[in-house]
């Protein structure tokens, strides 16, 4: 699939819509990591997937990896996280929600910026958190 190009800079767009691609961007890294690492049965990759899409997992990764983060990614985390959606979280507290939508905003950014070894990175370390072994290595 071709990546059109967009008719806005990144910087300009809404965050929640830089969040609308980074969740899915995250969604699909995530699946991707799942199958690499030998999951296979449907049922056990969406239920390991969950673990790491929650909005209480991305909160938690996006508050230990904040300090990581440089100014332009904090400013983009800061928009994500003040962005009113006007839709409220099924299964999480509104703390966890907004900065759930924080981290997908970072993630949308950085895909459409073309940031590609950047967010890899993030991804590795987000995985690592998730699975608990962030800082370990």
């Amino acid at each position: 699939m071709q990546k059109e190009e967009l008719s806005k800079d990144p910087h300009l767009l809404n965050p929640l819509v830089l969040a609308f691609l980074g969740d899915a961007t995250y969604s699909h890294c995530v699946r991707y990591h799942l199958i690499a690492k030998g999951l296979v049965k449907p049922n056990v990759l969406h239920k390991t997937a969950n673990q790491y899409v929650s909005a209480k997992a991305q909160a938690n990764i996006l508050l230990t990896l904040m300090p990581l983060f440089t100014e332009e990614e904090a400013a983009v985390v800061r928009r994500g996280r003040n962005a009113k959606s006007g839709s409220s979280a099924k299964n999480a507290d509104i703390i966890d929600y907004r900065h759930a939508t924080a981290f997908e905003a970072l993630v949308g950014y950085l895909y459409l910026c073309g940031k590609e070894e950047r967010l890899a990175e993030i991804m590795e370390q987000a995985f690592a958190i998730v699975e608990g072994v962030y800082g370990h290595e």
